[in-house]
């Protein structure tokens, strides 16, 4: 990529620091490094990723100002804005010195950071330095972001009760239940938070962890809200390098349990980095486990379950009455399981990683959405790829048992899992030499090197 006498590129990421979007920052980076850039991580000392797993990487921890009680808060749009107003000018200083730094061969081209943290884009255009955005999640929760001030302008939102399976105008086949404003205690300011999210200022590109054959209607839409270019070259983390980005110690002795598993044998259950459950729906959960008999990997990680630890809350009659079909660990490496030849289902959060991981190994889902993007993307899963089951009401294990055996046991089963492998296929084109995403990331990178 370097000509004779020609400067490295140098590129700056600026991930939000939460698991769901770490993980695609992180492994953008290795994607372009793989390139032949040079990347450095600036990141909060918030949830900061851990340097030993990227040590081609540099990273540059950013002052944030967060104490204790700031980054065990549950009020998100509080923690969003101080991580914003509190990294713009330490980033700014930051990038400042490394300009002044910079060696013969090694020139920031641009800054790259996630659409969450949106003041990034201040601190390099301060320095005048090209910026980038990333788009974590889906293109069409990107887009439903966009309708928000038509529908609070005719009424819809906040969405009365009445309303809530009525499909929302225009972006069909998703409800108002569906929306990532449903239920949120601050509406307002998560309008706001949007508003500012979803703008492009000065950025002179987009890059979109996803895939054509996936969400190409919701694409082209986005298309057409931007006047930039949209690098759709998804999933990042088939495409790049092995590595581990989670905030969380993987217990990888669940690999040595799959491996005495049947095929498809086994439902993986996980919610994620981020969601919680009450005692009465854990119980509710590992009853409906136990009494629909397939051998399950349950993660529960710690903080997951409010109120006491589950260790306690688990009554010994279900370890009993599950003995070795059950196994059960604090945090899985999710990659691994779902590729493993035992796994023949997963009763997912629904976030967006989670379910890319899951359709690229073909594996179809059972889908339990707590917050935000999660109940749009349950609803792409069930009705428009159509690989996966919903779990539509309150938790309770006669639902759970019943979901568990259609997915894992039912003539239904054979054909959401055939559709789930068809769209393996699908995807695994698309990364492959002449698919969208790799023609996609040649063009990224072309972009870079014309900045």
């Amino acid at each position: 990529m370097e000509k004779q006498g020609q400067r490295c590129s140098g590129l700056v990421l600026v991930p939000c620091p939460f698991q769901g979007h770490i993980n695609p920052m992180l492994q953008l980076g290795a994607i372009l490094h793989s390139k032949g850039f040079s990347i450095t991580i600036a990141h909060s000392q918030f949830n900061s990723p851990n340097p030993s797993n990227h040590p081609n990487f540099t990273f540059l921890p950013i002052q944030d100002g967060q104490t204790d009680h700031d980054a065990t808060s549950t009020d998100f749009i509080s923690l969003i804005t101080a991580l914003n107003v509190n990294l713009v000018f330490p980033l700014q200083e930051s990038l400042a010195q490394m300009i002044k730094q910079e060696e013969k061969k090694e020139r920031i081209t641009c800054v790259i950071y996630d659409a969450i943290m949106y003041k990034a884009e201040e601190a390099a255009n301060h320095l005048k330095l090209q910026t980038i955005v990333l788009v974590t999640n889906s293109a069409a929760t990107r887009l439903t972001h966009f309708t928000y001030p038509q529908l609070q302008a005719e009424g819809y939102i906040p969405p009365k009760d009445s309303m809530l399976r009525d499909l929302v105008p225009g972006l069909h086949p998703f409800r108002f239940k569906d929306l990532t404003i449903l239920n949120f205690p601050n509406l307002e300011a998560l309008l706001q938070l949007i508003a500012t999210t979803i703008k492009i200022r000065t950025s002179s590109a987009i890059i979109c962890n996803t895939v054509d054959c996936l969400e190409q209607p919701f694409l082209a839409q986005l298309k057409k809200q931007y006047q930039v270019p949209i690098f759709s070259m998804g999933p990042f983390h088939k495409i790049a390098p092995p590595s581990s980005s989670s905030l969380l110690k993987e217990d990888t002795s669940c690999i040595t349990w799959l491996d005495k598993q049947a095929p498809k044998s086994v439902i993986y259950v996980s919610i994620g980095s981020a969601a919680s459950i009450d005692g009465r729906e854990l119980i509710e959960t590992a009853w409906g486990l136990a009494n629909s008999k397939p051998h399950f990997l349950w993660v529960i990680r710690p903080g997951s379950v409010r109120g006491l630890g589950w260790r306690e809350l688990l009554p010994e009659c279900f370890k009993k009455a599950v003995e070795e079909r059950g196994c059960i660990v604090e945090w899985a490496p999710q990659k691994e399981v779902l590729a493993h030849v035992a796994v023949g289902g997963f009763w997912s959060h629904c976030g967006w990683n989670s379910i890319l991981e899951s359709i690229c190994e073909g594996v179809p889902m059972i889908c339990q959405p707590c917050f935000g993007d999660q109940r749009l993307n349950a609803r792409y899963v069930s009705h428009v790829w159509k690989v996966g089951l919903e779990l539509d009401n309150e938790l309770e294990r006669g639902e759970i048992e019943r979901a568990i055996r259609r997915l894992m046991a039912s003539k239904e089963c054979e054909e959401v899992r055939q559709r789930a492998t068809d769209l393996k296929v699908k995807v695994e084109h698309s990364i492959r030499e002449g698919g969208s995403s790799y023609n996609s990331l040649d063009d990224l990178v072309n972009h870079i090197l014309s900045i």
